[in-house]
């Protein structure tokens, strides 16, 4: 039941007596009742290029991940460390760089990365915070053995399935909980707003205006930007809803203009700005740069702020920790091969059939190679992808991923999964415990990702 030997850890065990209980009939009915609540509630997500499906339910497993307590402290601790640490690095980059002048990290990785937005040089966000909302994702390959396989600072998502899952079993078995001491989640709404108006412009007379801004219904991720909006409070938003008048950001209402102090973007950098970024978004609002750039307004994430979860800064993130939190990471990274760098480049390529392969902008679980489970053809067809540009790729060990019993056609079996915790960073760091897990519900699949037939789990936190 644990991926770590045979038997139950002491944290499941009441779980596994629930499970002893039931019949597999029993929790098949449970999850056809759980479908039907999700559907009820809308909550789907786009997949691109998919014409059969343009709208999917992400599957749900009614069999909890659960954390315990000690565990969650130790991991908290890790986060919190590694947040601080990635928003003191992006402060660096785009100010005196001391991180480069003092030879720890590569001039051309950062000047010439993608991801790196020059019109941010010099920018000073509200109290120095580039990336406020900041998913980790966190896989357990051991009993205390905990290594971090990505850091999402741009826009991520998922929390609202975080928070519907925990509803939907809330419902379902009210006596599982009354029987459970599970730490409670259901203030991440409040964190949130309290973490966005924290960061508003200093010299409001008022409550700051808070608003969400969407690409629209289409984005694959619609559901939840319109989910976080109605939990908080606030406006749901898009392109046409803003205007730039008098250096200020408003928003249009039936009463006139509105101005907006801060504003959660679920789009790209590239579109945000047709006059400072790319001339042919329609997603953006044109002038919110230079609005942004003279204080008048906070953008969250802060444009620029990907540059710290590009996959190829990923390797260098235990010295960013060390530089700029002056002791080692308290949660290990996954031993990473740069394929820019010649050396590793030879290992990938001759050892790629061992690896996992990635793209370093790839997300999804696109633009990824996993080796052992890969045929020669892809093996090769993808060996000469990476001859032809390895700049643009890493590679990874696979790693012994911990399992948890799943809900799968078959019966009850293990399954491999990740964790996404939600980490906000405004005034201080809040962190509700738990985060979103992810399952990958194919026998001896490592990739959990929806939009490769993930699943996800309700998270539970044991409290001492």
């Amino acid at each position: 039941m644990n991926g770590f030997g045979q038997g139950v850890r002491e944290p499941y065990a009441a779980v596994a007596e629930w499970l002893k209980s039931l019949r597999v009939e029993d929790l098949r009915k449970k999850s056809a009742e759980a479908e039907l609540l999700f559907r009820r509630t809308g909550i789907t997500f786009a997949v691109y290029g998919d014409t059969e499906a343009a709208e999917r339910l992400i599957p749900f497993d009614m069999i909890p991940r659960i954390i315990a307590a000690a565990e969650w402290r130790r991991m908290t601790a890790g986060i919190e460390q590694r947040v601080k640490a990635l928003n003191a690095f992006m402060y660096d980059i785009y100010h005196r760089q001391e991180i480069i002048k003092a030879g720890r990290i590569p001039a051309e990785l950062v000047i010439q990365n993608s991801a790196f937005v020059p019109e941010m040089i010099g920018v000073e966000p509200a109290l120095g915070i580039y990336s406020h909302i900041i998913g980790i994702d966190i896989v357990r390959t051991g009993e205390n053995e905990f290594y971090v396989l990505e850091d999402n600072t741009r826009t991520p998502s998922g929390v609202s399935y975080m928070l519907e899952n925990r509803e939907t079993m809330m419902h379902m078995f009210p006596n599982l909980f009354a029987e459970n001491r599970v730490a409670p989640i259901e203030t991440y709404p409040d964190n949130l707003r309290k973490t966005l108006e924290s960061v508003a412009p200093e010299r409001l007379d008022d409550d700051p205006v808070i608003a969400v801004l969407t690409p629209g219904l289409y984005n694959s991720a619609y559901f939840e930007h319109a989910f976080l909006a109605d939990q908080m409070g606030v406006e749901l938003v898009e392109a046409p809803d803003l205007v730039v008048e008098d250096g200020v950001l408003n928003m249009k209402t039936t009463q006139g203009l509105c101005r907006v102090d801060v504003l959660y973007r679920r789009v790209d950098d590239a579109f945000l700005d047709p006059l400072t970024f790319n001339p042919e978004s329609v997603l953006g609002v044109p002038g919110l740069f230079d609005v942004y750039r003279a204080g008048n307004v906070t953008i969250v994430n802060a444009p620029g702020a990907g540059i710290a979860d590009d996959k190829a800064i990923y390797s260098y993130i235990p010295e960013i920790i060390e530089f700029y939190m002056g002791r080692p990471p308290i949660l290990k990274n996954v031993p990473t091969y740069n394929c820019r760098k010649a050396d590793a480049l030879k290992y990938v390529l001759e050892n790629m059939a061992d690896l996992v392969v990635k793209e370093v902008h790839g997300s999804g679980g696109y633009g990824m190679l996993v080796g052992p489970t890969a045929t020669k053809e892809e093996i090769e067809a993808f060996r000469a992808r990476v001859k032809a540009k390895p700049d643009n790729y890493i590679a990874q060990p696979t790693l012994s991923l911990s399992t948890c019993p799943t809900l799968v056609e078959d019966g009850i079996a293990p399954r491999h999964l990740d964790l996404r915790p939600f980490v906000l960073i405004g005034d201080e760091v809040r962190l509700v415990p738990g985060g979103l897990t992810r399952v990958a519900l194919r026998k001896g699949s490592l990739v959990v990702n929806s939009s490769q037939g993930g699943g996800t789990k309700d998270t539970w936190v044991l409290q001492d």
